[in-house]
């Protein structure tokens, strides 16, 4: 099968960063299709031969195990071409179409990662020069949009010229091993099922911490924010991974139906639950590993009195029958403790204690997704020792875990998330992609929090560079008996 990907913002950071070591790590595997081409799109006037040098240059700057050596990179390099545009140019799509009518591809690719301000612009100006054809998919980076308006007339846009079927809606934390682990884990075994319901679990908690700042990218935080960033797309999906019923199929609609159904049920919002049950942090300078790091609104391109968020944690219900009265705890948040995503199942208490044991210990299960991929299963067993056991102690439980690295059991080098998703984009393949109903659900659910906030003259609340965060996330979940998985 022979494709084209045309990468608009083929110069930007994430084209290398993520993308082109992605699409070479799928080179390198034997997995990216044979009879494929790489095209480059941006302003730099630069000749196809110009960008391959460039983007050899970027490799440096990669993992080493991810870097090409130059024999390696040399037969990759001849799948990649560059076209110079200017993206409000119609004359300059002429160009493109040109372009890739001289191949006449099988599937042609357009990857637009570039600002969503521009995904209107570059979905009309394809369509006019003929290049929305049935064997096109386009693929859009988030934010899709900072409200829900703005989504639905990106969405609204982006249909009038392509079906719904062509659209690839990139959300990456979909695309990581440990999250289709834990599709694997609720629908391929039936060990848990019986206990994936109200009866049996306490509570679910959903992490994902980052340790660095925004470092380079205050300017673009000061317009986005944690929960735009975070919450409405990777945090709510893997909340919808964990909380979904038991899709009739392994298709994309069957998946993302039952994924809509636990957006539509997530608790409204209202006044006195945004106020006791969403908490939004900002961090101040502190230290990590050892070493000083400013504050947020000490960093470049940030407003020195900004309200930006930089850490959220909420509490928020499924009502449905299968979760009611569950709570669902979200914290996410950047210059915390440590780089970490992980979701923490709490199962209830045996309904009556007939062993010795540490009171408020209770089985849970621990799904990792980074840095550590895998699960741990925590348990409680007898932890006598021989001496005890003669003096006729009563019998005292301890707790054990079992612990499963997918690293180890499967090799650290799998397929990374990004490689995973543009080859699931060329072989026509959406169960990993997010439906414009599941984005606009999200931010009808989020949107509440963004208004409440505008209003909220107390601004976000300061903790430490190096903490997990203000005091309140830990007050607020505290209110239902618990605590977060670290502090228990």
């Amino acid at each position: 099968m022979s494709f084209d990907l045309v990468l608009f913002g083929g110069t930007g950071d994430l084209a290398w960063r993520k993308l082109m070591p992605a699409l070479f790590q799928a080179f390198r595997h034997g997995s990216l299709p044979e009879g494929g081409r790489i095209i480059g799109v941006g302003r730099d006037d630069l000749s196809g031969e110009q960008y391959r040098s460039l983007i050899q240059a970027r490799f440096d700057k990669v993992d080493l195990a991810k870097r090409p050596s130059a024999e390696e990179f040399a037969r990759f390099a001849a799948l990649l071409d560059f076209v110079r545009m200017d993206l409000s140019k119609p004359e300059d799509y002429i160009h493109l179409a040109n372009a890739l009518q001289s191949r006449n591809a099988d599937t042609v690719v357009m990857y637009l990662a570039t600002a969503p301000s521009l995904f209107t612009t570059v979905c009309e100006q394809l369509a006019a020069a003929k290049l929305n054809t049935p064997h096109t998919r386009i693929v859009l980076e988030k934010p899709l949009g900072h409200d829900l308006a703005s989504n639905r007339a990106i969405n609204h846009t982006v249909r009038r010229f392509f079906d719904e079927k062509q659209v690839f809606r990139i959300d990456h934390y979909l695309g990581k091993p440990a999250v289709q682990n834990l599709f694997a884990l609720r629908f391929g075994n039936a060990l848990f099922e019986p206990l994936w319901r109200r009866e049996h679990i306490a509570n679910i908690q959903i992490t994902i911490s980052e340790d660095l700042g925004v470092e380079k990218r205050g300017a673009f935080y000061e317009t986005t924010g944690a929960l735009r960033d975070m919450v409405q797309n990777h945090a709510l999906q893997l909340l919808c991974a964990i909380g979904m019923e038991p899709p009739i199929n392994s298709h994309a609609d069957a998946i993302r139906d039952e994924k809509l159904k636990v957006l539509r049920s997530l608790k409204p919002w209202t006044q006195e639950s945004l106020t006791q049950d969403v908490v939004r942090g900002q961090y101040a300078s502190g230290s990590i590993d050892g070493a000083k790091v400013p504050g947020y609104r000490e960093e470049l391109g940030v407003n020195p009195q900004s309200n930006t968020e930089t850490f959220v944690a909420l509490r928020t219900e499924i009502a449905n029958w299968r979760w009611a009265g569950v709570p669902f705890y979200i914290r996410t948040g950047k210059r915390l403790t440590g780089r970490d995503a992980h979701i923490v199942v709490n199962f209830r208490p045996t309904p009556h204690a007939i062993f010795n044991s540490q009171i408020g210990v209770a089985n849970r299960l621990v799904i990792n997704l980074q840095p550590k991929d895998g699960l741990e299963l925590h348990l409680l067993a007898q932890g006598q020792n021989n001496r005890q056991a003669k003096a006729g102690a009563a019998q005292a439980l301890v707790p054990v875990q079992l612990d499963l690295d997918f690293d180890k059991r499967f090799g650290s080098e799998r397929v990374g998330a990004y490689e995973r998703l543009l080859l699931d984009v060329i072989d026509d393949r959406l169960n990993l992609f997010v439906r414009s109903d599941e984005q606009e659900e999200a931010w009808r659910w989020v949107e509440p929090i963004m208004n409440h906030w505008t209003n909220d003259a107390q601004g976000p609340r300061m903790y430490a560079a190096g903490s997990w965060g203000p005091s309140a996330s830990s007050a607020m979940i505290a209110r239902d008996g618990y605590c977060w998985s670290e502090e228990s």
